[in-house]
């Protein structure tokens, strides 16, 4: 699956990379890829392909689940069709409270000590996914955990997932990105050993500066 998914997001340039050519992230982070999963959802092949598995991944990890919780905005389309697929509720989580009507930050109904999954679209560093799991919490909701469609692995989201001790299933990450892009044509094999510089330590952006492979530890 993992492999799969990679191949569609860089089919339908849901997933760029250009290790030679970075993008230059809200953040200011120079980044060699660049990631819109919004794409998945104007092409119908591709979306029935990672709905399905989103819906694949919630039987399997999370069989008691009660209801599906998407993130706002982009996992909340992903959270609506899988949870036709599934049969099950669904809402989503507000960034922010409303400053109008109830001042609701969580849309949908959630009954207090009911089993919900999060949808995400990407995790980066996870700390918006993590706010929205902690909301939930906050709420009386019992979070089994989250699907993802992509991860980068980084460190800082892997142990801030951790920390707040919820477990993520992603569809495809990192590596399987640029494995498949490798085998495609897409970019050279040296260039992985780029790509997973940045990924290790994205400040740092010694990985710009050369064409050779960096030296992992």
């Amino acid at each position: 699956m993992r492999k799969e998914i990679a191949k569609g997001l860089l089919s339908i340039e849901a997933v760029f990379l250009r290790p030679d050519e970075p993008f230059t992230w809200a953040s200011g982070i120079k980044s060699p890829v660049y990631c819109d999963n919004r794409l998945i959802l104007t092409d119908p092949e591709m979306r029935d392909k990672v709905e399905q598995a989103i819906a694949d991944v919630v039987k399997k990890e999370y069989p008691a689940v009660q209801v599906l919780m998407g993130t706002s905005t982009a996992g909340i389309a992903h959270a609506a069709i899988a949870g036709h697929i599934l049969g099950l509720p669904m809402g989503y989580v507000r960034s922010g409270a409303k400053d109008h009507g109830r001042n609701n930050r969580i849309e949908g109904r959630l009954e207090k000590g009911q089993r919900a999954v999060v949808v995400e679209d990407l995790i980066s560093t996870g700390g918006s996914v993590i706010d929205v799991v902690e909301t939930l919490r906050e709420a009386g909701a019992d979070v089994l955990g989250i699907v993802s469609i992509f991860t980068y692995g980084m460190e800082k989201g892997r142990k801030r997932l951790a920390a707040a001790s919820v477990k993520n299933i992603s569809l495809t990450d990192f590596d399987a990105v640029a494995e498949a892009a490798v085998e495609t044509g897409y970019i050279k094999e040296d260039d992985i050993a780029r790509l997973k510089a940045f990924r290790d330590n994205p400040q740092d952006e010694g990985w710009m500066n050369t064409n050779e492979p960096c030296n992992e530890e």
